[in-house]
């Protein structure tokens, strides 16, 4: 799969002609190969559908059996030299008809385990998304999906084999897949950055791309056959989060109708301005940068990506650089928390949900009861009886949530969150749709964070990360969730056909769909006595900002 970016091709005929004296009987014959040859070439030429967007037009590839997929598709200039930390700058025009027949780079990030395959050839010129479409050429208009691949932030790509689109876009939507800055070069702080800044902020460069993406969907997408005003953003872990962040975003408004968020809420972890401001300093003073805001940031913009990536990595933690998204005052002008707590975030149809057991947790019962402390504040004691740890204890194992630190980790940093947001949304007489998923990759213990995604797409491959084998049984199961999810991005409700029903959450009752080996089951209040001293410890945290 190639990992390069685009490049720019004009498709015309090479071919030269010589001029003969021939006979009438042979000038006959030549017109009729000549008009099968140039109908073999407008032929060819008309293989790659062609389409013309902001910037110019571009070839993508025809899908059998009718559709057509659209690949690195830039939609921003490249974020190099002055733009490096900069807001997303219109597309530059080109000449010709660009090749959008292959996946754009993924954007600078480090390469480990878990995205060895995206990462390859990683660079800053990476801001290009892609589109699929079932029908082609395109014709009544469908809803968009548009995905925000997970990575913490810092690492994936919308290039990873499970997010391929044919499979989802045949089930009627338009999918838009996108790439953005991540890490340093994503949220990047720096008091010089936010003077230079006609917004007086700085980071959330990667919220901003994703946020130019939505408006390159608005102009372009009808061309595809979607629909401009019924787009659904989703996404995965930090996919979710920032999601979250979108609809907690005044900039998003207009641009965003539907939402759906797996596994990750965006209830916590953001830090103010002033303390990423802070932590950018200290960055550049550590790379050598001269003093004063702008002398800074003119040194650190001149040094190789390559450079800045690998002393980020080194400096990761408490007092490392602005790795994720911030409170600047300009996209997120307060935490997502007191947007949602408060009403004032987008007014759309949501679903949000979690998998049984996610990922990581504490390493030792010590570790463990000074996150419950963190978390739980005054009901610290209570949530220790509930994992088991309190006077002593070992904590509880439980058959489908798995041992007490997974447990937790799984309830503080996605189910619980999710189950805030939801009573928030819910209070505003919006709809919301919970969820939990349980079905556990084929050969894994348990259900895994992103072990939904395979499904989620239809692409149940065999190995890598996320790989199979899959039976009938995976296939059913991803079925009804590739429904679901285009139900909803259709009409706002999951709910349709034969389907099991998918009961609205309210705040009462806490109505949940739970994704079983055995298939959809309807059930009520997820894990609600941790949920709400987490969300007691979360309003009281709230109340003393």
């Amino acid at each position: 799969m190639s990992r390069s970016s685009p490049g720019t091709s004009t498709l015309e005929s090479n071919n030269t002609r010589k001029e003969h004296t021939l006979k009438p009987a042979l000038k006959s014959t030549l017109v009729l190969v000549l008009l099968a040859v140039c109908g073999a070439v407008a032929w060819a030429a008309g293989a790659n559908p062609v389409v013309g967007v902001t910037g110019g037009q571009i070839a993508g590839r025809l899908i059998p059996p009718g559709g057509a997929a659209f690949k690195g598709i830039p939609y921003a200039q490249p974020p190099l030299g002055t733009l490096r930390w900069h807001d997303p700058v219109r597309v530059s025009p080109w000449k010709g008809v660009r090749d959008a027949g292959s996946f754009g780079a993924s954007c600078t990030q480090q390469i480990s385990t878990w995205n060895s395959q995206e990462a390859q050839g990683n660079q800053e010129d990476c801001l290009y998304l892609n589109v699929w479409t079932s029908e082609w050429p395109a014709k009544s208009p469908k809803p968009v999906m548009l995905w925000l691949h997970g990575g913490g932030n810092t690492g994936g790509a919308a290039s990873v084999d499970y997010f391929d689109g044919t499979s989802l876009s045949r089930r009627g939507v338009v999918l838009v897949t996108i790439n953005y800055r991540l890490g340093l070069f994503g949220f990047f702080a720096h008091p010089g950055l936010t003077a230079e800044s006609p917004h007086h902020s700085s980071g959330n460069y990667g919220l901003l791309d994703q946020i130019a993406a939505l408006q390159w969907v608005d102009a372009n997408i009808a061309k595809f056959g979607g629909d401009a005003k019924n787009v659904t953003v989703f996404g995965q872990s930090a996919g979710a989060v920032d999601t979250g962040y979108l609809l907690a975003s005044p900039l998003s408004k207009g641009l965003v109708h539907r939402a759906i968020q797996e596994s990750g809420p965006p209830i916590r972890g953001a830090a103010p301005l002033a303390q990423a401001e802070q932590l950018g300093s200290n960055f550049a003073a550590a790379m050598k940068a001269p003093a004063g805001g702008i002398d800074a940031v003119k040194f650190l913009r001149s040094l190789p990506a390559a450079e800045l990536q690998k002393a980020a990595v080194a400096a990761r933690g408490e007092s490392g650089p602005p790795m994720g998204p911030l409170l600047d005052g300009h996209v997120l002008p307060a935490s997502a928390a007191l947007i949602f707590a408060t009403g004032h975030q987008l007014p759309v149809p949501l679903i949000i949900g979690n998998n049984a057991r996610e990922q990581g947790g504490p390493n030792s019962q010590e570790a463990l009861k000074k996150a419950i402390a963190g978390n739980f504040g005054a009901d610290a004691s209570k949530a220790e009886e509930f994992y088991g740890v309190a006077n002593g204890g070992n904590g509880k194992d439980d058959p489908l949530y798995g041992p007490a630190a997974i447990q937790f980790s799984a309830d503080t940093r996605y189910r619980c969150g999710a189950v805030a947001e939801a009573i928030w949304h819910s209070d505003r007489k919006l709809p919301v749709y919970e969820y939990q998923f349980d079905p556990a990759i084929a050969g894994r213990p348990a259900t895994q964070h992103s072990a939904e995604l395979p499904f989620v797409f239809g692409n149940l491959l065999p190995g890598g990360f996320l790989g199979g084998p899959f039976g009938e049984a995976h296939r059913k199961i991803s079925n009804d969730i590739q429904e679901y999810w285009t139900n909803f991005a259709k009409n706002g409700d999951p709910n349709g056909g034969s389907l099991p029903a998918w009961p609205k959450f309210d705040a009462a009752a806490r109505a949940y769909l739970e994704f079983t080996d055995n298939g959809p089951v309807a059930k009520e209040g997820l894990r609600r006595a941790i949920c709400d001293l987490y969300i007691d410890a979360l309003k009281q945290d709230l109340a003393s900002r």
